[in-house]
């Protein structure tokens, strides 16, 4: 199909990013802005970047979701020892106090060590637990006809 011919004025600035962007891409300036004018008169153009933006929305509130879950999962499992520990620890008598707390920090230094190497291993209980759990298995779903969209 042969091409019409169309002469236009166009701002420097607007000329100087016309040039630019043709010559980043290696292409010639009048299909660079063939290509722009198509792009600007398509009807489907704005339904693309809707469907783009809600895909990327839904990706976002499914992440949102899952932290939220992970974040009541911690939570619960902060509450439920802290009430075990409590509940389940006898009070030390007084004379043992600086004992027990010089040996209090010692065990706090090798949790917070072996924290670390757990967490460096990417290894987590929070993903343990998320195997788990039955809403992890539909965000696993969900993502499965997310893709098949």
């Amino acid at each position: 199909m042969k091409k019409v011919q169309l002469s236009i004025y166009l701002d420097p600035e607007i000329f100087a990013s016309l040039e630019a962007h043709a010559q980043r891409q290696g292409k010639p300036k009048s299909l660079v802005a063939e290509a722009a004018i198509g792009s600007f008169l398509s009807p489907d153009d704005s339904d693309r970047r809707e469907a783009a933006i809600a895909k990327r929305l839904d990706r976002i509130v499914r992440v949102l979701e899952r932290l939220e879950r992970n974040d009541g999962v911690t939570l619960e499992t902060i509450a439920l020892f802290i009430r075990f520990w409590l509940t389940s620890t006898p009070a030390l008598p007084e004379q043992s106090g600086p004992t027990a707390r010089a040996k209090g920090a010692e065990r706090y230094d090798r949790f917070v060590e072996a924290l670390g190497r757990r967490l460096s291993s990417g290894s987590t209980v929070l993903k343990e637990v998320s195997v788990e759990l039955p809403e992890a298995g539909n965000a696993e779903q969900d993502k499965g006809q997310a893709g098949a969209r």
